[in-house]
């Protein structure tokens, strides 16, 4: 399959990109900066410079028959808004696209917690949720994912609807390798076109 990874030269990103190769997939990887991904050269990945503000530049190295993966992410607002609107206008066959557990739609799932997460963003609150609205409405599937750590892939792991979504937990995180993992797996196969996932650890 033809995967486009964008912000790849992100920890997650990256390990998208790593993983994807490992599963035979054909690879386009994206960042501003293309020399920054550190991910070994291989005869299936291809590196591109592009920049979600710039929806040409994204546009040109999107093939539509390709399935885009984003680990956007942004500490100023309105990058991933634009980012989402770049991404669908490239057309790609499906968008995958990370969020944040405690956000928008999974607001309520993940219960108390979420206000103080809220708190935390301030105005990148707003522009993370309309990304993941944007990308809804073209159809595509939304990870909302929990605090983000290192480590391995969770051997346990499973990717649930915000209907069996436990409560956030602020002393729990759950790993990039089994984010990605639940990504890819969704590309693969795809269970919730339109709609939230939860990747958990267990």
């Amino acid at each position: 399959m033809n995967l486009t990874v964008l912000a790849a030269s992100g920890r997650t990103g990256a390990e998208l990109v790593r993983q994807a190769l490992r599963r035979g997939h054909t690879v386009t990887a994206i960042a501003r900066d293309a020399a920054r991904i550190a991910v070994a050269d291989s005869p299936a990945l291809r590196k591109a410079a592009a920049d979600v503000n710039d929806a040409g530049s994204i546009a040109a190295v999107v093939d539509p028959d390709s399935v885009v993966l984003s680990a956007l992410g942004t500490d100023r607002a309105g990058v991933l808004t634009a980012g989402a609107k770049a991404v669908i206008a490239a057309r790609p066959r499906h968008i995958i696209w990370l969020g944040a557990y405690g956000t928008g739609r999974s607001a309520e799932a993940a219960g108390e917690a979420a206000k103080s997460l809220g708190a935390m963003l301030g105005d990148r609150l707003a522009d993370k949720v309309q990304a993941d609205e944007s990308v809804l409405a073209a159809r595509g599937t939304v990870f909302h994912a929990c605090l983000l750590g290192e480590g391995p892939e969770s051997q346990n792991r499973r990717t649930v609807g915000l209907a069996d979504a436990p409560p956030l937990d602020f002393s729990e995180k759950i790993s990039r390798a089994t984010v990605a993992a639940a990504m890819l797996d969704e590309a693969d196969t795809s269970r919730f076109y339109g709609a939230v996932a939860v990747p958990l650890s267990a």
